[in-house]
């Protein structure tokens, strides 16, 4: 299966999408979704396993290593994000002020490095498609938190993209060896949207998650509602994600400047 959601079973705490130790489906990673109250603590210390905590939405306190960062992000739509990078056998403490919701990416890593907090003034944002390519119809803002270029020492990559009502990212279509996750976000509950992976077509909603670990792939947000989805990848040993892109030959004319000029002309 290449796509799921708990929308319906998710409850206050640690909600398990993928875990490694089961069924991984090829991420090589845990993923999972924490959801907490005013008041809540939540305490994450892996033995062997370096860690991501992304704020989706919510006023949270990160404390670890001796550091505290105080975050607030009402919604991943407007408000750029924090998101903490660390190490195996680092101990951290996650304190909620309000109901905030968390995306949690966890992998198997034994080198040691400096813990790294991504803020709003650090994330790195391309504004793709921002030029008419297309018609407009691929225009969204892939941000990017960390990667092989800022962080060599992490097995893994993260980060977020916006997609704009009716519009359509990771396109056109591409693939790459190393498998990904999708956990997906939009600003009305029931919003949707349309995924291609996997040889698949699938429908996208709110808090739902895909994995992609073979094949092409794109996808659609419906008109209407706005779509906002982490993006994570495994390095694969000997074979780094760098910001690798494999286009589908079928539709690699589409990244011509003039690709749709015959459309609607006189």
């Amino acid at each position: 299966m290449s796509y799921f959601s708990k929308n319906d079973a998710l409850q206050r705490g640690y909600n398990a999408y993928i875990d490694s130790a089961v069924d991984d489906m090829g991420t090589q990673m845990d993923i999972g979704l924490l959801v907490m109250e005013p008041g809540d603590t939540y305490v994450i210390q892996e033995p062997e396993k370096e860690t991501a905590v992304l704020l989706f939405a919510g006023e949270v306190t990160y404390d670890w290593a001796g550091h505290v960062t105080e975050a607030h992000r009402p919604d991943c739509f407007h408000d750029e994000a924090f998101c903490l990078l660390a190490p195996r056998k680092t101990k951290i403490v996650l304190t909620a002020h309000e109901h905030s919701e968390l995306y949690i990416q966890k992998t198997l890593n034994d080198r040691d490095y400096e813990p790294v907090m991504y803020t709003p003034e650090t994330v790195q944002v391309q504004h793709a498609g921002a030029n008419g390519e297309l018609m407009g119809c691929m225009r969204r803002e892939i941000k990017t938190f960390f990667d092989y270029d800022n962080a060599p020492f992490s097995n893994m990559v993260l980060g977020e993209v916006l997609n704009f009502p009716g519009k359509w990212s990771s396109y056109p279509p591409h693939h790459h060896p190393q498998p990904e996750v999708y956990f997906y976000r939009f600003d009305y509950p029931d919003g949707f949207g349309a995924g291609f992976a996997n040889g698949e077509i699938f429908k996208t909603g709110h808090n739902g998650c895909a994995v992609i670990n073979h094949g092409f792939h794109s996808q659609a947000a419906a008109p209407g509602y706005a779509m906002c989805y982490a993006w994570g990848i495994r390095h694969l040993e000997g074979d780094p994600w760098l910001k690798t892109r494999i286009d589908d030959p079928e539709h690699a004319w589409l990244w011509k400047p003039d690709a749709n000029e015959h459309i609607f002309q006189d």
